[in-house]
């Protein structure tokens, strides 16, 4: 039977993600992975969800193993709205729904937006994860450089005055500016950056007079190790034109699937819709889960114990930089104050694309930086994790790195 001639538009668009691809070649013996991103398994609360899990079985299964309402069971959207409002960001009961993780928000908000052909903004690099929902969909990108103070709001500002002089007025002005703007403004995935205070409220004031959404991704913000918090656009934002990313894969456990998603009611219409035709609603089990978690104090405990075993962790990866890698030749390395990554930048010339099967062969791995560039490039870069190996393994696989780059270098 043929079949490729069958498949979609949206489906003969999709690929296989580059990153899932290359852990598969990570699963050789003896190989220590920077690859994935992974947290570490000593993070997973399963002691105490043994208890949670059976007294929600014994008091309440008839509602925790039934369908839920598409926006989430009342009671862990009032814990999540409660959680939000301790870090500084009041959502109404209205403008939040439980997602199946994050991608699902990606996915949603990719199918509310996303026409084919249809121009979104990203950062340059940018999360592998939400370049692949935005192509399903059939998005084009507009990618704007970074630096350590976060995405390029000058470089933004220039390219959508360009963008204004031929985009027309009325529903032709919005056919053809982009349709969004993709942000991760805490500990950046790939590069580990945070915006800066000065550039969210510049990028707000930028959305505001070309009249854009903000879509802004936050899946690290609270395993922050070291710095000062800046406010989430989420919070700064006045004109209901921010919708908020967030999940519990990093500060809880990535395998119960769970997050939410912010956004103003007119907006969370469309949302429920597309969520209704997608999954009816997220597990009513791992909801509850979530829910006596939070009541129970038991997530803030998690993320203080997230941060304590973290920080040691990127300190051992910036100790082991320091001392294998070479120094002065050109190596640029993207330190972090969070999250779970640490970017690279070798000089031009190296290429890490083609020196990934050699360091596979020296058993350690990476992932490519190229996979994270919208629209090319970025083949001299790496992203490292430093999260899921041991402070043991973090030292000897920079150890094996290092000689492999200082064997390129010369």
């Amino acid at each position: 039977m043929e079949v490729s001639s069958r498949f979609s538009i949206s489906a003969r668009r999709m690929s296989r993600s580059i990153i899932r691809e290359l852990l598969k070649l990570t699963r050789k013996k003896g190989l220590i992975s920077f690859a994935g991103g992974l947290p570490h398994p000593s993070t997973f609360p399963s002691e105490e969800l043994t208890g949670i899990c059976s007294s929600i079985l014994k008091e309440d299964a008839a509602m925790a193993l039934q369908y839920s309402p598409t926006e989430g069971i009342p009671t862990l959207r009032e814990s999540l709205r409660s959680f939000l409002k301790k870090r500084g960001f009041d959502a109404s009961n209205k403008e939040l729904i439980v997602t199946s993780a994050s991608q699902q928000s990606l996915d949603l908000v990719s199918k509310i937006f996303v026409d084919r052909g249809d121009t979104i903004i990203t950062e340059n690099p940018s999360y592998l994860g939400a370049l692949s929902a935005f192509r399903a969909y059939g998005g084009r990108f507009i990618a704007i450089d970074i630096d350590s103070e976060g995405l390029r709001t000058d470089v933004l500002e220039k390219e959508l005055n360009e963008l204004a002089k031929t985009a027309g007025t009325g529903s032709e002005y919005y056919q053809n500016m982009p349709k969004f703007i993709y942000t991760i403004p805490d500990f950046q995935n790939p590069a580990g950056v945070v915006m800066s205070y000065e550039r969210r409220k510049k990028l707000l004031e930028i959305a505001e007079r070309f009249d854009l959404l903000i879509v802004e991704d936050v899946p690290y913000r609270w395993l922050r190790y070291s710095g000062s918090e800046v406010p989430m656009l989420s919070s700064m934002d006045e004109s209901g034109r921010v919708i908020g990313l967030f999940t519990f894969s990093k500060i809880f456990s990535p395998g119960i699937r769970l997050g939410w998603l912010t956004a103003d009611e007119r907006i969370m219409d469309k949302i429920v819709q597309a969520k209704q035709a997608t999954d009816l609603c997220t597990s009513a089990f791992t909801q509850a889960i979530a829910d006596k978690f939070i009541r129970s104090g038991l997530i803030d405990r998690r993320i203080e114990e997230n941060i304590s075993i973290y920080r040691k962790k990127l300190e051992v990866m910036l100790d082991s930089l320091e001392q294998y890698l070479p120094q002065d030749e050109g190596i640029e390395i993207y330190k972090t104050e969070g999250g779970l990554f640490l970017w690279l930048k070798l000089p031009e010339y190296i290429d890490t694309d083609e020196m990934f099967t050699e360091a596979i062969d020296r058993n350690v791995a990476y992932v490519i930086g190229s996979a994270f560039f919208p629209n090319g490039g970025g083949h001299n870069t790496m992203r490292l994790n430093f999260s899921f190996p041991s402070e043991e393994e973090i030292e000897e696989g920079i150890k094996r790195l290092g000689g492999l780059i200082r064997d390129r270098l010369s």
